[in-house]
């Protein structure tokens, strides 16, 4: 546990392109199967020709709105926002490429396409909302009904404490704005399903069985969640496919994931559906406007906190993530602040939807990085110094001790970058650019909500861990192998990683903190197996097999095992043997050791449940600190990231690529939406403008700055061997910005564009 570099069970498949996604795969006499999909940013379906889609050759079925297979497949409840349930797929659009009406099934994608011109459909256009903060206004259109608000907005509000009373407080008072553009996950892989039936003689003849390949998150999750669609049990599903492509916590199940079985159904042929590109560009962070004021004394110390917000819904079914779900865990609930005030106007528009994100890092959590930036400004401190006035203790909300994790990264922080503080506009670089700093922290999150089944079989000497994977770019596999090495002495290549589709292993819960809280029940499983093994250890060597032969002579007696005469409590576990532990030189090796034995463990249930989710920002345990150096050209406005640092202590290491990797995932992220990323869309017709790698500035691999790490193993987590998570809470949406504020002394909203930042300097 804790190693670097440790081979990924699947990385060869990956490096050399063997793997295999759900687009990837093709079944003998596979057929293709789209969506209609909506030009319109909002719009309902009027009439469609399906007899001239019907008519073209190599054109299979052409299912509607109206069939009732459509009508009942599917929950209800899409259309959110308080409004009435609707069907699966139904003639309203909520925003651009929305899936509506009509799904045709054709011998290849081609002719989809032809029958989806064929079919010639008529839209009623409705009025859309694109511009939120025009969307807010009492005159706006409203787009879909909305029983929880009025017009397109529900309010949200969280408070705490006596605002005025903290205002009334505080030496001083400062306002600013907190703007946040949306932010697209990017899914490097494209959502696939194919899926077909055929006879299963196991499994109840009567009923066919599913094959499903490109399903969702992990395969229990995926094929399992899609089979009850289908009223199957989880034996009679079957995928054989473990890669799903990196994503950022993005569990949501698309349609064209749920929906080929029933259309393999009708045509009696596997049916696959594949979104295009374009068509994924789904939100990983809404667009947010926020504006806060802030009261503090004049040592620092905030006494009052008023967030007003306008948060964009997007698309229904509405995710809380991002909107008033923030209220509930933010950055303000870290602080020794008791006056807090957040309000929040959610508005309804056609955006663009969000699945989910498992952030874990609230998206206004910088707004707080901000006004610690703005105090440290106003009372010409160390930002670092305000952060840590602020922050409360372990305990509570009214604990001045220092959390121990914290006062830790800040000290390594300081000597990792060589922590000078200066003033607004005070250093210039040699190049003539201007050089600008800027401090956040975090706390480490870790899912404390995810029950795990852990099963563990010695075979021949070697042991075997099943698992149904899957592959997402997190290696959850790898590190929860490294814990059944580590507690049996053994080393990890000794521990044989079984992919396969029917175990009940499913170790993800979404990134490190997943890994973690897994990690916890594997080891007690591990445990249990260290116990059988050496009870059958004992007893090979205290009840030898009878000697026995063939050939000439009378048969030998075995020699005694050095293990001769031990109870298991006698004995231990190092270096892949079995070894006496009053004299560790009397070992034998495992396979030796247990001769014939076939055992098995099994554990279910969830490690301890994290501090975080209790309190959700009053109780602190493991931290974690990130610090960046900008350069600003104030000739061209180009913003270049010098480097960030990151300490962080996830409590213990499990897998340290990992660790590193996950870092880097984040630092992209940051990079990305503060200085180039962001939608464009056409107002006249709410259609997006940049859904395609040239026009969506994504960070590549060559844009990536620097990144300097440290890790620290405080063990303060309550997972295995005292780890939290990372999880995504080190990405950033300000710590850049604020950098290039502490360079130029202008607020320039993300992303910092050149141009936005001519502008700030009044250049543009």
């Amino acid at each position: 546990v804790g190693k670097p570099n440790i081979p990924g069970k699947l990385s060869y498949s990956l490096a050399t392109g063997m793997a295999k996604f759900g687009s990837d795969y093709v079944f003998p006499e596979m057929l293709h199967a789209k969506f209609l999909r909506s030009p319109y940013a909002n719009a309902v379906v009027k009439s469609v020709d399906v007899a001239a889609a019907k008519k073209i050759p190599g054109v299979v079925d052409v299912v509607t709105w109206e069939d009732d297979d459509l009508k009942n497949f599917g929950g209800g409840g899409r259309r959110g926002s308080g409004g009435p349930p609707s069907a699966y797929v139904d003639t309203a659009a909520d925003m651009e490429d929305d899936e509506v009406a009509v799904i045709v099934v054709a011998e290849t994608e081609e002719l989809c396409d032809e029958a989806l011109r064929a079919l010639n459909p008529q839209w009623e256009v409705l009025p859309h909302i694109v511009d939120i903060l025009e969307g807010r206004k009492p005159d706006a259109p409203v787009i879909r009904e909305n029983r929880q608000g009025r017009g397109n907005v529900t309010l949200a509000d969280n408070n705490r404490g006596d605002i005025e009373a903290g205002f009334r407080e505080a030496d001083h008072i400062i306002e600013y704005d907190f703007n946040m553009p949306a932010f697209s996950g990017h899914v490097p892989n494209p959502y696939a399903s194919v899926a077909y039936w055929y006879d299963d003689p196991r499994h109840d003849p009567v009923r066919q069985s599913l094959h499903i390949e490109g399903a969702v998150w992990t395969a229990n999750q995926g094929k399992n969640a899609v089979g009850g669609m289908y009223g199957l049990p989880p034996e009679k599903v079957r995928q054989d496919g473990y890669f799903q492509g990196g994503k950022y916590c993005d569990w949501g199940f698309r349609k064209v994931q749920q929906i080929t079985p029933l259309l393999a159904k009708r045509a009696g042929k596997p049916v696959r559906m594949v979104l295009a590109r374009k068509e994924m560009y789904d939100f990983n962070m809404n667009q947010r406007f926020s504006r806060l004021k802030v009261g503090f004394k004049s040592s620092g110390l905030i006494t009052a906190i008023d967030d007003f917000s306008i948060a964009d819904a997007g698309v229904p079914p509405v995710s809380t993530l991002g909107t008033s779900g923030d209220q509930s865990y933010g950055p303000y609930f870290t602080t020794r602040c008791l006056n807090i005030k957040q309000s929040m106007e959610v508005v309804n528009s056609n955006r663009g939807k969000m699945y989910t994100s498992g952030q874990h890092c609230p998206f206004n959590w910088d707004s707080l990085t901000m006004a610690i930036h703005l105090i440290a400004e106003k009372l010409g401190k160390d930002p670092i110094e305000i952060a840590t006035r602020n922050l409360h203790g372990p305990t509570d909300y009214t604990d001045p001790d220092p959390v121990p994790s914290y006062k830790a990264c800040v000290d390594e922080g300081k000597k990792l970058m060589g922590w000078k503080w200066h003033a607004t506009g005070a250093k210039k670089l040699p190049d003539g650019r201007m050089h600008g700093a800027s401090f956040r922290y975090q706390m480490c999150p870790r899912h404390s909500f995810s029950g795990y089944n852990s099963k563990l079989e010695l075979r021949n000497g070697r042991v075997r861990m099943g698992t149904q994977g899957c592959c997402t770019g997190i290696y959850a596999v790898e590190g929860n192998a490294m814990v059944v090495a580590e507690e049996l002495g053994l080393n990890y290549e000794d521990v044989d990683i079984d992919f396969d589709y029917t175990e009940p292993f499913a170790p993800v819960g979404g990134g490190s903190d997943g890994t973690t809280a897994s990690a916890w029940v594997t080891k007690e499983c591990a445990n249990i197996l260290k116990q059988r093994i050496l009870e059958a250890a004992a007893g090979n060597a205290n009840n030898p097999p009878a000697p026995g032969g063939f050939g000439f002579g009378a048969p030998k007696e075995p020699a005694p095992s050095p293990l001769k005469d031990c109870r298991p409590e006698d004995l231990d576990m190092a270096d892949g043997n079995v070894y006496v532990k009053r004299d560790p030189g009397k070992a034998v090796p495992l396979a030796e050791a247990v001769g014939q034995a076939h055992l098995f463990a099994t554990y279910s249930g969830r490690p301890p449940t994290a501090l975080w989710a209790t309190g959700m920002g009053r109780y602190l345990d493991t931290m974690n600190i990130a610090m960046c150096e900008v350069a600003v050209d104030t000739e061209t406005g180009l913003v270049e990231i010098i480097r960030f640092g990151v300490v962080a202590d996830p409590g213990k290491v499990i897998r340290l690529t990992s660790l590193e990797s996950q870092i880097h995932q984040v630092m992209d992220f940051s990079a990305g939406c503060q200085l180039q990323e962001d939608f464009f869309y056409d107002r006249e017709t709410g259609v997006k403008l940049n859904a395609n790698m040239f026009d969506y500035k994504k960070i590549s691999m060559l844009d990536l700055p620097r990144v300097d790490m440290k890790f620290l193993e405080t063990r303060a987590g309550n997972a295995a061997y005292g780890s939290n998570g990372i999880s995504h809470s080190l990405a950033n949406t300000h710590l850049v910005v604020c950098a290039i504020h502490n360079a130029i002394g202008k607020w320039v909203d993300p992303p910092a564009t050149p141009d936005k930042v001519l502008k700030a300097l009044g250049k543009a």
